[in-house]
């Protein structure tokens, strides 16, 4: 290990993880309050704890993401940058989620056994966990409340202005929407996406309708039903060809991000395959992904949770599994970039780029 003064020094294993912290950390209630101290509680306890180390680990690398796009010009190399550390949560978040088979070789019995020196301690209580949904851009009122109280009551007044600074100042979700607001390739010479995707849009209805109402071995109520999942310009498309109805879905909180990112995410999504999009595509996939495993995780937590307990209240006083089961429902962050998916259309009608714009999103090299 290299000093400050260019001279070396040698660290023990041992020291440099500071293990006899960590190791030492693990103080069983249960053996304070019985003669025989309930075996299980071990486990419960080291889950837990590793959880919290990986929560630091989550937010350190969602912090230097987050500090990598809080620019008006964002470096593109850190995008790459980005996308690894990005795919590293995500390879953290499958963790979590197998961590929960490891707890559930704890019996209900077992748990039993010391459940009430848990109260009222409650994983609700991890400020960590409060921090990384800050971070991805969990707005307060999004959250479920718990126990009528703000999502920060139990966390001291510090705590709570770094959760709160955090949301005033920069998540995720706004670096990622500020980011997508400046793509650049909207609008090129004569070129314009909008105009080209509606029309794209409606030469796919269109025919689509067409091959509906000619079809030999449908009745006319199936064809009807057909028509109507198939949906119009004035269904499904509707928020991203008009900007107005985008804007009053945001005011009634069905979306969330802003007409211009929505329509860059779609950019992105329909030419990915150009190669300056494949890592924003990779990007967005990244983070939609990350948003499906703390939905995952939230709901394996909550059938741990009822498998555990049924339906008796958490020690916290939360209600437990229909609390839990709850979040897993409606604490989406990214939801907007799913809905992107509602607004594909096919390989095939995707409109050609021009040959001076597909140079610009290609490697296009000359020597002229």
């Amino acid at each position: 290990m290299s000093t400050k003064n260019g001279k070396y020094a040698t660290i023990h294993y041992s020291n440099y993880l500071q293990l006899d912290k960590v190791l030492g950390a693990q103080h069983l209630r249960s053996s304070d309050l019985e003669e025989s101290p309930a075996h299980d509680e071990m486990l419960f306890i080291v889950i837990h704890q590793v959880y919290e180390l990986w929560f630091k680990q989550i937010i350190h690398e969602l912090t230097s993401v987050v500090q990598m796009f809080n620019t008006d010009d964002v470096d593109e190399k850190n995008i790459s940058t980005a996308v690894s550390r990005l795919k590293r949560v995500i390879e953290i978040q499958e963790v979590l989620i197998k961590q929960i088979h490891v707890l559930e070789t704890l019996t209900p019995l077992d748990f039993l056994d010391f459940r009430n020196y848990l109260f009222p301690a409650s994983g609700f209580q991890s400020f960590q966990f409060r921090m990384v949904e800050s971070l991805l851009g969990l707005r307060e009122e999004d959250r479920i409340t718990y126990n009528n109280k703000r999502y920060d009551a139990e966390f001291d007044p510090e705590q709570q202005k770094q959760l709160q600074d955090v949301l005033a100042h920069r998540t995720l979700f706004d670096a990622i929407e500020d980011w997508l607001e400046r793509t650049p390739f909207l609008k090129v010479g004569d070129f314009q996406f909008l105009d080209r995707y509606r029309n794209a849009v409606m030469v796919m209805i269109e025919k689509e309708q067409k091959a509906i109402r000619q079809s030999d071995y449908l009745s006319e109520h199936e064809k009807e039903m057909r028509l109507r999942m198939l949906g119009t310009t004035d269904t499904f498309f509707e928020s991203i060809l008009d900007e107005n109805v985008h804007a009053k879905m945001i005011e009634k909180g069905e979306l969330r991000l802003s007409y211009r990112a929505t329509l860059a995410a779609l950019l992105i999504r329909v030419y990915r395959d150009e190669p300056i999009l494949q890592m924003p595509y990779n990007l967005l996939t990244n983070i939609v992904e990350i948003d499906e495993l703390f939905t995952t995780w939230r709901y394996r937590h909550s059938q741990m949770v009822l498998r555990m307990l049924g339906r008796k209240i958490g020690t916290g006083g939360s209600s437990g599994y229909d609390y839990l089961h709850a979040t897993a429902v409606k604490h989406h962050i990214f939801w907007d970039f799913h809905n992107i998916s509602t607004l594909l259309i096919p390989r095939s009608e995707i409109p050609a780029l021009p040959i001076e714009l597909k140079r610009q999103l290609g490697f296009y090299f000359t020597d002229q």
